[in-house]
């Protein structure tokens, strides 16, 4: 998260670099996890504001987080909208690349549903952090405004990731030019983005990583179904229910077809003939009705393996014109 009053655009031209990262790290994976792509499209549409979104989507000083006003006016715009936000293309830039990097590793080893499950928990879990240690503070009469301190960006959430992300770690990695456990790296780079950028929301920082640790300890302490991950599911399988009442109408009615036979296309089974076709019981290969050994595995009628050797001369002979006719 970055803190300011006004929305302040620097670091411009970074969104073709920011691009090509994207595309290649994509087309360099086998599998393109899909929800990672939902929010680095989501987040830059949200900075570039296409003319005809611009009715739709709020602007920067209406989504601001901001402790006071989010309590006093219970205002969940601010809240929930906050992290989407970007005051300039480099605020982004660095904080998508981020994302980039941990959606894939995360997306792809525990699934989209689950990931989106975490992202959204650790969205809110790491606002309520936010909001949780501002008012703390206030209580403890601490002279610094973080209540009222403004606040945008998804950094509080990339926090909460790396934690998740680097749990289980035993090995080390730089943060920033210095070789720290790499379980621990969140609290290196919290400690050194605050020491050497200025702007950024300690706060947001610390509450992502809070956030963080709260999600793992609640994920190992409760064995049960996520509720929310069995919600997106059941949403997912809702919205994709008329495609496949699609493919189960049209898709079903499709063979593969080879040369002359079918596989898996017909109703005939256990090597009974219905329209001068009958099934192989071992493969599902559709043959024709005079054939009494499959063209595709050998097998009998019944399913038997049968040698090409103990095949009668007639019927090698039909076979081979069968098989070589259509050709």
């Amino acid at each position: 998260m970055e803190r300011g009053g006004r929305w302040i655009s620097h670091g411009r031209g970074m969104l073709p670099l920011l691009a090509f990262n994207i595309l290649s790290e994509y087309y360099r994976h086998e599998r393109k996890p899909p929800v990672t792509a939902g929010l680095l499209a989501a987040n830059t549409i949200i900075y570039l504001r296409p003319t005809f979104l611009e009715s739709i989507l709020p602007t920067i000083d209406d989504v601001w987080f901001n402790a006071h006003l989010i309590l006093k006016r219970r205002d969940l715009k601010r809240f929930l909208l906050s992290p989407f936000f970007h005051m300039g293309e480099s605020h982004l830039v660095y904080n998508m690349l981020s994302l980039l990097w941990k959606g894939i590793q995360l997306e792809t080893s525990m699934g989209s549903v689950e990931f989106a499950s975490m992202v959204a928990a650790l969205l809110v879990m790491s606002q309520g952090m936010t909001l949780l240690l501002a008012k703390s503070l206030v209580f403890l009469n601490y002279d610094r405004a973080y209540y009222s301190e403004y606040a945008v960006g998804f950094s509080g959430v990339l926090f909460a990731l790396k934690v998740v992300l680097n749990s289980r770690s035993d090995s080390y990695t730089y943060v920033h030019g210095f070789l720290v456990p790499t379980r621990y790296a969140a609290w290196a780079e919290l400690i050194l983005i605050q020491m050497f950028v200025p702007g950024v929301s300690f706060l947001g920082h610390l509450g992502g990583i809070l956030a963080g640790i709260l999600y793992l300890h609640l994920r190992t302490s409760y064995s049960g179904p996520d509720p929310l991950t069995t919600m997106i599911r059941g949403l997912s399988r809702v919205l994709s229910w008329p495609l496949r009442l699609f493919q189960r109408l049209f898709g079903s009615r499709r063979r593969r077809y080879s040369i002359r036979g079918a596989v898996g296309g017909g109703s005939q089974v256990d090597g009974r003939t219905v329209n001068g076709v009958w099934r192989c019981p071992a493969c599902t290969y559709d043959n024709s009705g005079w054939l009494s050994v499959c063209e595709m595995c050998g097998s009998g009628r019944d399913g038997a393996a049968v040698s090409f050797d103990d095949l009668p001369l007639e019927e090698m002979r039909r076979r081979r014109i069968q098989r070589f006719s259509g050709r």
